[in-house]
This record gives structure tokens, C-alpha cells and sequence, in this order.
């Protein structure tokens, strides 16, 4: 099944949600991230996010303001309630017997909009099962003798 992004663009994804059980722990969203949630009061999103500011200070995301945000070093995924680290994404919600959706979706951090598993390099995932179709497209059109990239004849 292919699923539309809200931009209109078929991005391959079967919604398996395995790329988020494996690497979902290790969100780190952008300071803009930060400050685009910070605009939209998503406190909800916020909380789950510890931030550094400057050398050793630590707070949790929904406890600085849009001034702290030149100060920030790093931020990492937490548990709220108890500051330890996640197992997985928390925002990562069941759909079905084999489907799961982001609870964040429309404002979901910037790692997550740009993760693409069929980059070879840091994000590639050979995991994915989005890239079982890919391949067998690679392979359909290396046949034909097209190349893959190509767009198809009066489009």
C-alpha cells in the first residue's frame, strides 16, 4: 500500500512502523523543531524531550523559553515522568494488526520527515519493507531497459 504525505508525494511507506520500533529511541529534534512547537503550544510533544543548555544544564523541552533556544547543545528523547531514556518512539501508535501511524505526524521532527531507508549510507535500512517493492521496481525497469529514474512516457 502506498501512503500519501500530506505534500500529495507517494513515498513507498507500508506503515509497518518497524524503522520507528528500531530507531525511534533515538529521536533528536532540531532546535527549530523546538521553537515550531514552542509557536504551536504542543507542550504534549515537548515534555518528552530533555534539552542541554550550555555546558551542564538540563531541563525538559516544555520547561525553557523561545530564550533558551540559542543556549541549547543537544536534546535527547526521555521519558517525562521519570527522565530515564525510551525504549521506543512514543509517539509511534497502533493502527492495526500490522499497520502503525505517528501521533505527531503534522509537526513530527525533522530526522523523521527526512528519513529515507532506501539512502545507502546513514539511513539506509535493508529492513524496511517498503524497499521490497523499490527493488522489484530497479529490477522491472532494468529489464525494460529504462533507467529506474526515468518518468514513465507522457507523464
Amino acid at each position: 500500500m502506498v501512503v500519501e504525505d500530506p505534500d500529495g508525494h507517494a513515498d513507498g511507506c507500508r506503515q509497518c512502523g518497524l524503522c520507528c520500533k528500531v530507531f525511534g529511541d533515538r529521536i533528536t529534534p532540531t532546535v527549530m523543531n523546538l521553537y515550531t512547537w514552542m509557536e504551536s503550544g504542543r507542550t504534549g510533544i515537548m515534555k518528552h524531550f530533555s534539552v542541554c543548555l550550555g555546558e551542564k544544564k538540563f531541563a525538559r523541552a516544555d520547561h525553557i523559553t523561545q530564550e533558551d533556544l540559542s543556549d541549547v547543545t543537544s536534546i535527547e528523547l526521555r521519558n517525562p515522568e521519570t527522565g530515564g531514556y525510551v525504549a521506543v518512539c512514543p509517539f509511534l501508535c497502533r493502527a492495526g494488526r500490522n499497520r502503525y501511524l505517528c501521533s505527531i505526524h503534522d509537526e513530527k521532527p525533522e530526522m523523521c520527515c527526512n528519513y529515507m531507508p532506501w539512502v545507502w549510507g546513514e539511513t539506509y535500512f535493508p529492513r524496511c519493507k517498503a524497499l521490497d517493492g523499490m527493488v522489484q521496481q530497479l529490477y522491472l525497469a532494468k529489464l525494460e531497459g529504462k533507467e529506474p529514474w526515468e518518468p514513465e512516457a507522457g507523464t
